[in-house]
């Protein structure tokens, strides 16, 4: 049920989470201020009973469970499973669940078809999933997500230690900023470049600018077989001493590295009267 998601307000503001470590390794200040207010118990958790993104995605929370379970022949384990980091107690994690045969944090989402890529999921989703797998201890994550267009994604995304590292760091920042009442500040940091495995195979015939480069590729193969060729026989006729070669309209130069390169020049021929 859509309600065992549900935390307490009192018990929110004693961590730092999943959902909570987007605000803090993002770039609205004013969402930081309001979270940091939210800790302090100064403001209470937002009601996000009438926001329908949101409910959607716990609508469809166990539906998207069950479609990955189906597709993928894996299953789901400690689903609402409270956990926390090992040694930093205020760093902790409430799962949609782990991937019982890799061990991998599973996260259920649902996302507009109209604003949905697979590079854009990833990017959104990059702090909760780099954090969760930090509190479980894993380095692989399953991102599960099901669109408003019928379509359901399965993304893998892997642990970066250099980003982890730096959420650490914002994340105690923004903790001591809890404990002292010190105003937060946002810190700065640019989420990793998606890396998404390539799964996919499309047909690109109905590509005009497809066709147009396909068929250049394949007129000029040939000539650039022969061309690469050409220059490892060039480059094999000189010898190790020789610094620079000239001769039939070629000029080749080796610089200091050993590297040979290869430039045309103009052949008397070309200077003489008609």
């Amino acid at each position: 049920m859509p309600q065992e998601k549900q935390v307490s307000q009192n018990t929110r503001r004693n961590f730092i989470g999943g959902s909570d470590a987007r605000i803090v390794m993002g770039q609205d200040e004013k969402a930081l201020v309001r979270l940091w207010k939210e800790k302090r118990g100064e403001i209470p958790h937002p009601d996000l009973s009438g926001e329908l993104i949101v409910q959607l995605g716990l609508a469809t929370e166990h539906l998207n469970q069950r479609w990955y379970e189906r597709n993928t022949g894996h299953r789901i384990i400690d689903v609402q499973r409270r956990v926390i980091h090992k040694s930093i107690p205020w760093m902790a994690a409430t799962l949609d669940g782990r991937v019982k045969e890799t061990g991998a944090v599973f996260e259920a989402k649902f996302m507009l078809p109209w604003s949905f890529s697979e590079e854009a999921a990833i990017e959104k989703h990059t702090a909760q999933l780099q954090h969760n797998m930090l509190v479980v201890g894993t380095t692989k994550s399953a991102l599960s997500i099901i669109n408003g267009g019928g379509k359901w994604v399965e993304l893998s995304v892997e642990a970066d230690p250099i980003y982890q590292t730096v959420m650490i760091a914002a994340e105690k920042a923004f903790w001591r900023a809890v404990k002292t009442g010190e105003h937060p500040t946002l810190f700065g940091c640019e989420p990793p470049k998606p890396r998404v495995k390539a799964i996919r195979v499309v047909d690109m015939n109905t590509s005009n600018s497809w066709a147009e480069f396909a068929a250049l590729y394949v007129q000029t193969r040939d000539a650039h077989l022969d061309h690469e060729r050409a220059k490892a026989e060039l480059k094999g006729l000189m010898s190790e001493d020789v610094k620079e070669a000239m001769g039939h309209g070629i000029r080749a130069k080796r610089s200091k590295a050993g590297a040979v390169s290869f430039e045309i020049v103009e052949t008397e021929s070309a200077h003489a009267s008609l």
